[in-house]
């Protein structure tokens, strides 16, 4: 592979990495935040979903600056927003000052989860770009592992432990910002400039194969998105794409998922564990997880989509009622039965749903409205994500651990059955294929 392509693939994967940390280093943080700030159950929620919001408005408001000012510029401010982010947590006097700053880290993921990989697919030639895209994918799991192996470190630092957790996240935003300016714009974004010249020269060095070809494919795919607009989208003969892409969105966070990535030490220590070793256990999920995500970038394109998205929503229903069953009566499983559980769940959804729902919503909207499509069903996923990390604590204290877990479990049944008898299988069918079967003439 050429070496220019794979240090521009990693440096604007470094984008991704601080999306997993940035998503995840809440975790470790919740009980001291909550004890120096004197935080309820409805102050604590709104301290983890900020951020979230800030990412539903940073994931929506990209596009055009992103197009105006280029993919490179907007992950640099993404770099900038994540630096100010961490120092603003990290030396927090006020609960609001830890809110804002919150809420601009929300801004970077939201942000950064659509430019770095858009950069990475429109700076890749065309047999690396799945590969390449997968690397942004994968480094968002090795950032949720690393933020919560880096809260296991440093929860012995004494009374400011947090503002470490948090404040360390300012060393990889320096050095994502410093790389950038190392690495070419995407040839993409310079023929929208009419920089045809410069595209060349990048196309050049990031060692495609056939330069002119490449160029033309870029004319022709600008071409054709040309006045696709989000009024576009909502055309009857797509409603079975939208229904597809929206409701796997849904689906993805009524599993729970990121219940466990912002809420783990507190499930633990409410199961009964010591705050080191609930942070221990945080790092057990953070393995699982990206391990079983390596595991599924084999098998998605062998046993296809529906095949691993039926395994994980059977596993992650009995995974999700053990846990609930504990919660119930913890003599069932043993002291570690909710780690079990847990750990099981994370294996099967990053097997299933955490391997497929990108990957599917990139396939299931024809060429001249995917980028629209791919924003709604990204729009959907962070929306349900910011109002399940809102409520949690709530609903924690009110209901118990074993009905939420519970909840989360029965989810799956219908989860299971829209996957069985509505979503179509996209595996090793072209995009035109998939065109054909998904959009209805009217």
């Amino acid at each position: 592979m050429n070496k220019k392509l794979l240090f521009a693939t990693i440096v604007s994967a470094l984008g991704s990495f601080l999306f997993g940390f940035d998503t995840a280093v809440i975790s470790g943080t919740t009980k001291f935040i909550s004890q120096h700030f004197q935080l309820t159950d409805a102050s604590l929620g709104m301290t983890v979903s900020i951020a979230l919001w800030g990412t539903v408005l940073g994931s929506i408001a990209v596009g055009k600056p992103g197009d105006i000012f280029g993919r490179r510029a907007i992950l640099s401010v993404c770099g900038i927003l994540y630096f100010f982010s961490a120092i603003g947590c990290a030396l927090s006097e006020g609960w609001y000052m830890l809110l804002l700053s919150r809420f601009l880290g929300g801004l970077a993921i939201g942000a950064a989860s659509v430019m770095a990989p858009m950069y990475i697919a429109e700076i890749a030639p065309g047999r690396l770009r799945g590969r390449l895209v997968a690397v942004a994918q994968f480094n968002i799991v090795f950032g949720i592992l690393v933020a919560f192996f880096s809260n296991y470190l440093l929860v012995d630092t004494g009374v400011n432990n947090w503002r470490w957790m948090f404040g360390v996240m300012t060393i990889p935003a320096a050095i994502f910002f410093l790389l950038l300016f190392l690495v070419p714009e995407s040839p993409r974004w310079l023929v929208k400039k009419n920089l045809v010249d410069k595209a060349r020269d990048v196309l050049q060095k990031v060692g495609a194969t056939n330069v002119e070809s490449e160029l033309s494919d870029i004319v022709n795919s600008l071409k054709e998105e040309a006045g696709q607009g989000i009024t576009k989208l909502f055309q009857k003969k797509y409603n079975f794409a939208i229904m597809c892409a929206v409701l796997l969105a849904v689906f993805n966070q009524l599993s729970g998922i990121n219940v466990i990535m912002y809420y783990a030490p507190m499930i633990f220590e409410k199961a009964g564990a010591s705050t080191n070793s609930a942070m221990l256990q945080a790092v057990a999920v953070g393995v699982t997880n990206m391990l079983f995500t390596i595991i599924a970038m084999f098998f998605i394109d062998k046993f296809g989509r529906k095949t691993l998205l039926l395994i994980g929503a059977v596993g992650m229903c009995l995974s999700l009622a053990g846990a609930a069953f504990h919660y119930y009566d913890e003599s069932l499983f043993g002291s570690a039965g909710v780690v079990i559980f847990i750990v099981g769940f994370i294996a099967f959804f990053a097997f299933s749903q955490g391997a497929v729902i990108w990957v599917f919503l990139a396939e299931i909207f024809p060429n001249k409205i995917r980028s629209k499509g791919q924003s709604l069903g990204s729009f959907t996923h962070w929306i349900m994500n910011a109002i399940i990390g809102l409520v949690f604590p709530l609903a924690l204290t009110n209901f118990g651990g074993g009905n939420v877990f519970m909840f989360f479990a029965v989810m799956m049944i219908p989860f299971f059955f829209f996957v069985w008898k509505m979503m179509p299988e996209t595996k090793g069918k072209s995009l035109e294929e998939l065109e054909k079967i998904i959009v209805t003439e009217v």
